[in-house]
């Protein structure tokens, strides 16, 4: 039998090293339901932080699996039930790192997909962002790009990683999208705010995925305003970062060329803030 070469640039798969074991519905996790998984491309997730069996939102990543559940599959999800399985693959590992629930359905059909709602819960880890390690700022690039769906934190991850990848190659850290009306929105895998002269924390008014980092920030305190953010007023900011639970709060340096000063104080409070949020046990 003759054997194709792999496409120019392509290396060969010879092994992939795991942080830890996925597990389905509580039990280890059969190869054929993470091809389907794979194949289908048809689900949505949470990741949360992990430290020393505890996580800062909890309540909000559990109410976001259900909420999803609904809009993704017209099925209902116990929270508990989800708790029970990450605590099982995860509660009782010490440290700091990321434990991933995708919710999907094994038995989901491509040509009939309306027939998806028996939903499963898969849970996987991989090691936290920088290793407790403070993350650099980031460099970002404005692309057009708008979410299907962007409420619904759904596994349908290609647009956004094509215009990561665009960005990197193009020198930028990461991609920042703006709509059709060039409206800033969000970045490729976390929220964006900024920091006008007033020292007011400013959430860009748009189509976003609503981040658990983001949430518990607002709730945390006044001084936190919604509202649109076209080129001019984002040229007028002194600052700006980034939040997802991956990172917490990280400062963006620049956006296209405009730069902006990474160690502003209202950043600084923020980041404090986060780190300050009581986590919950599992």
């Amino acid at each position: 039998m003759r054997h194709e070469p792999p496409p120019t640039g392509a290396v060969p798969v010879r092994g992939v090293q795991t942080a830890g074991m996925a597990t389905l519905n509580g039990s280890p996790a059969p190869l054929a339901a993470l091809q389907a998984l794979a194949l289908t491309n048809y689900g949505h997730f949470t990741t949360m932080a992990v430290e020393d069996g505890a996580v800062r939102g909890l309540a909000l990543h559990l109410a976001r699996l259900a909420d999803d559940c609904r809009a993704v599959f017209g099925a209902e999800l116990d929270p508990e039930w989800v708790r029970e399985c990450v605590r099982r693959e995860a509660g009782g590992r010490p440290g700091t790192f990321m434990v991933r629930v995708t919710v999907f359905d094994p038995e989901l059909d491509l040509t009939a997909p309306d027939r998806a709602g028996r939903p499963c819960v898969l849970v996987t880890t991989r090691p936290a962002p920088g290793a407790g390690r403070p993350l650099p700022a980031l460099r970002v690039q404005r692309l057009a790009f708008h979410r299907e769906a962007p409420s619904v934190k759904h596994v349908a991850l290609f647009g956004q990683l094509r215009l990561r990848r665009a960005a990197r190659l193009a020198g930028f850290d990461d991609v920042l999208f703006t709509g059709v009306d060039g409206l800033v929105s969000e970045g490729c895998t976390w929220n964006i705010g900024f920091v006008d002269e007033a020292g007011t924390v400013v959430w860009p008014q748009a189509p976003v995925l609503p981040g658990i980092t983001m949430r518990l920030l607002r709730a945390g305190g006044d001084g936190h305003v919604s509202a649109p953010v076209t080129d001019g007023r984002l040229r007028s900011m002194r600052a700006a970062f980034a939040t997802s639970t991956g990172i917490g709060v990280r400062a963006v340096a620049a956006v296209d060329d405009i730069v902006f000063r990474t160690d502003d104080p209202v950043v600084g409070a923020l980041r404090e803030a986060y780190a300050a949020v009581p986590p919950d046990r599992l």
